[in-house]
């Protein structure tokens, strides 16, 4: 083997291995949009109310289950103090 092809065979790998961590890191990451959506102000309590009040179809679901949810919660609330 000749010097030259064993020194071409290093710089393509390095080449291939620095593109490679070029690509990699240009994809980690989280954008500002997602981190925006992450600090959200609204509560998720708040978010299906105003969800559950909308025209969306299969909105009032979403106001049916919180409704379920709350009463379950009230007897849950209750047979606790019972005891």
């Amino acid at each position: 083997m000749r010097a030259s092809s064993v020194i071409g065979r290093r710089l393509s790998v390095v080449a291939v291995s620095c593109g490679v961590l070029l690509v990699m890191g240009a994809c980690g990451g989280k954008s500002d949009e997602s981190r925006k959506a992450a600090s959200d102000t609204l509560s998720e309590r708040q978010r299906d109310s105003i969800l559950a009040k909308s025209s969306i179809p299969g909105a009032s679901a979403v106001g049916k289950a919180m409704t379920a949810a709350d009463s379950t919660s009230a007897r849950v609330r209750a047979s606790d103090t019972v005891q």
